[in-house]
């Protein structure tokens, strides 16, 4: 109870604490991590190989939260021309991406051509629950400048449109084998059906919980309740009656927390859902990166070789940053903001679900080695991005003449109430 009591402590007070510095909360979390693993008395071995069901859903559940905050604090309106960065990264990025990785899987790594792209659709996504501190603040704060509206939009779509590269991997690792055919499943079931249901099952539930929370017309109303636990049922109910009918939640949570924004964006209830998504986000994501910073000192990376080591720097000083770049020609944004772009590509609490899941799904003879390569990735992106965050984005704000103390804080009370 002493340790829970002083993890919410943190957890309140660390991102006022490290504002100012080139610190992030992640890097901090690992350290605790690794520091309480590191007692004699601590026998636990959080290692992801020993506990896989736990890590999947685990990582599963910060992530749905994450995806959920993420939608709320959108302002802009959703259109294909206003999201037109978003859409360059989701269909050129995460591609090429998922490419480029697979094939130095295959020959630099010497890797099975399903356990490759396991892994690159694995790595391709940017993370929502990490990238936190790059994104657009909280609802009606104005802080959304193309580059923390275009890491955030992605960071919400790319985690469920990279689920039809792992299933694509699952099943060549057991159709293939057995000579079965995969192509038809794979297009129809997983691609066309998965998405499109997750797409329109997020839009339909997002209406419906915008339509109870503030256009019913009685008192009875769900904001009447002033109660910002309904994101968070809203997450649940969205994810779990996706997930019934076997399509894609994570792309259903994302869709339902932008649609849900929209019924009503100007609602004060839109920052007290935000709120309660966010603290607790933080709270699981804390907890998740106090267990990896344990896995870290409890033999995470001791498969990893030197081959492993430049391959994941490859990824994220090379293949991400080139990727970015390229999906990024001739849209109108000036070269710092696109160079920002290209370069925070984080890999974080997604990454070690769908190789969660993956592992969990398909028979795989390097179980070990991918986990600590994933680590690997994880923890040089936590690391790399954690203590460039905070200068990059001063400079950006300082060249688009906003002050960055402005940055990320709520709005006064009196705009509030309005």
């Amino acid at each position: 109870m002493t340790g829970a009591g002083l993890l919410i402590a943190l957890v309140a007070w660390l991102p006022l604490a490290l504002k100012r510095l080139p610190l992030s909360l992640p890097i901090v979390c690992i350290g605790i991590g690794a520091a309480i693993f590191l007692l004699p008395q601590v026998t636990l071995r959080p290692l992801p190989v020993r506990y896989p069901e736990i890590t999947e859903r685990f990582a599963e559940f910060v992530v749905i939260i994450a995806l959920m905050g993420a939608g709320l604090k959108i302002d802009r309106v959703f259109g294909w021309h206003s999201w037109s960065i978003t859409w360059r990264l989701l269909a050129i990025t995460m591609p090429l991406g998922i490419t480029a990785i697979t094939l130095l899987g295959e020959r630099a790594l010497g890797l099975p051509f399903a356990a490759a792209l396991l892994l690159a659709a694995s790595l391709a996504p940017t993370d929502p629950v990490l990238a936190a501190d790059v994104q657009v603040g909280p609802p009606k704060t104005g802080d959304e400048d193309e580059v923390r509206f275009g890491l955030t939009s992605e960071a919400g779509l790319n985690d469920g449109a990279a689920f039809p590269f792992v299933h694509l991997a699952i099943l060549l690792a057991v159709a293939l084998p057995a000579g079965e055919s995969w192509v038809a499943e794979w297009l129809t079931y997983r691609v066309l059906w998965e998405v499109l249901g997750g797409i329109v099952g997020g839009w339909l539930i997002g209406r419906a919980f915008g339509w109870l929370t503030f256009h019913v017309p009685a008192e009875s109303k769900l904001a009447q309740t002033g109660d910002g636990l309904i994101a968070l049922s809203a997450t649940f109910v969205s994810y779990g009656l996706i997930e019934i009918v076997h399509v894609y939640g994570f792309l259903a949570v994302f869709v339902t927390a932008l649609t849900f924004r929209h019924t009503h964006r100007e609602h004060q209830f839109q920052a007290d859902m935000h709120a309660i998504a966010e603290q607790i986000e933080r709270l699981a994501m804390m907890v998740l990166l106090i267990l990896f910073g344990g896995a870290l000192v409890s033999g995470l990376l001791a498969p990893v070789t030197w081959m492993d080591a430049i391959f994941a720097l490859v990824i994220l000083l090379v293949v991400r940053p080139v990727t970015g770049w390229l999906a990024l020609l001739g849209h109108p944004a000036d070269r710092g903001e696109k160079l920002t772009l290209a370069f925070f590509g984080i890999r974080g609490v997604g990454s070690i679900y769908y190789l969660a899941y993956g592992i969990n799904h398909m028979p795989i003879a390097q179980a070990e080695r991918l986990w600590g390569i994933v680590g690997l990735v994880v923890l040089l992106s936590i690391l790399l991005h954690g203590l460039t965050i905070t200068p990059i984005m001063r400079s950006l704000d300082k060249h688009r003449g906003v002050r960055p103390e402005s940055t990320n804080a709520s709005p006064p009370a009196k705009q509030a109430r309005a």
